[in-house]
C-alpha cells in the first residue's frame, strides 16, 4: 500500500514516514500545500496522512481541491490540539477521520489500517481468502494457521491482491502502490515475486489474467 505524508515539520514527517515503512507500506512525503496538491493529482495513493497548517496552501484548500477533482483516496488530517474548527472544515471537505496532535504513532497505524479497510469494503483487520489470510496490524500471513516466510515486497504485494480481492490488478498498478515515488521502479520484478508467491501460497490462487494483470480469485480461494 502506497502512503502519502504531508508535514511541514521535519521532525514529524520523518517520524511518521519511518513508522509506517517499518510496518510495510511504500511512503512518499510533501512538506508544503502545493506540493502535496501536485502529488494527490499526478500519483495513486491508499491513503493519505494530511496536516491541516501548511506552508502556500493549507491542508483544508488542498482536500477541497482533491476532492472537486474526484480524487477519493481516504484521507486523515492532523489538526492541532483542542480546535474543533479545523476538524469540522476537514470533515466538511471530505476527510475521512482525523486525529489530533500530540498522537501515539500507534494510533495513526491503527486509523490508516482502518481507513484502508473500508475503502476495500472491508472491517477486520485480518483479510481472508479461504484458509489463507493476512493480519494487517501485525504484517503476518498464514494459511491453515501456518506462518508463512514472506520477504516485504512480497507481503506488498499479497496485501494489495488481497485487499482486491477478485479484482484484474494490472502490474503497473501493483508497481504504483508498493514503491515509493522515489524507488527505482521494475515492472518485471513484479512477475518475479508474483512467482516466488505463488510457490508459498495455494496453487492456483493468483491468476494471471493475460495482457492485463493478475488476480486473486474468490472463487479458488
Amino acid at each position: 500500500m502506497r502512503l502519502l505524508v504531508v508535514e511541514d515539520d521535519a521532525t514529524l514527517q520523518r517520524q511518521l514516514s519511518d513508522a509506517l515503512t517499518a510496518n510495510g507500506y511504500a511512503v512518499d512525503v510533501a512538506s508544503d500545500g502545493r506540493e502535496a496538491l501536485y502529488l494527490g493529482q499526478e500519483q495513486s495513493y491508499d491513503a493519505v496522512i494530511l496536516d491541516v497548517g501548511l506552508p502556500l496552501m493549507d491542508g483544508i484548500s488542498v482536500l477541497r481541491k482533491w476532492r472537486a477533482e474526484q480524487r477519493t483516496m481516504p484521507v486523515l488530517i492532523l489538526t492541532a490540539r483542542d480546535d474543533w474548527h479545523d476538524k469540522v472544515a476537514g470533515i466538511d471537505a471530505g476527510a475521512d477521520d482525523y486525529v489530533t496532535k500530540p498522537f501515539h504513532m500507534q494510533e495513526i497505524l491503527a486509523r490508516i489500517r482502518a481507513l484502508i479497510r473500508r475503502a476495500s469494503g472491508g472491517a477486520d483487520s485480518i483479510l481472508r481468502c479461504g484458509q489463507l489470510e493476512l493480519d494487517t496490524r501485525t504484517s503476518r500471513a498464514s494459511c491453515e494457521n501456518e506462518l508463512i516466510s514472506l520477504t516485504s515486497h512480497e507481503f506488498k504485494i499479497l496485501s494489495y491482491l488481497m485487499h482486491h480481492l477478485d479484482e484484474v490488478v494490472s502490474r503497473s498498478e501493483l508497481t504504483e502502490h508498493i514503491y515509493a515515488q522515489d524507488f527505482d521502479r521494475d515492472s518485471n520484478t513484479i512477475e518475479v515475486m508474483i512467482g516466488r508467491l505463488r510457490k508459498k501460497i495455494p496453487d492456483g490462487m493468483i491468476q494471471t489474467v493475460r495482457g492485463m494483470g493478475y488476480r486473486l480469485a474468490k472463487a479458488d480461494c
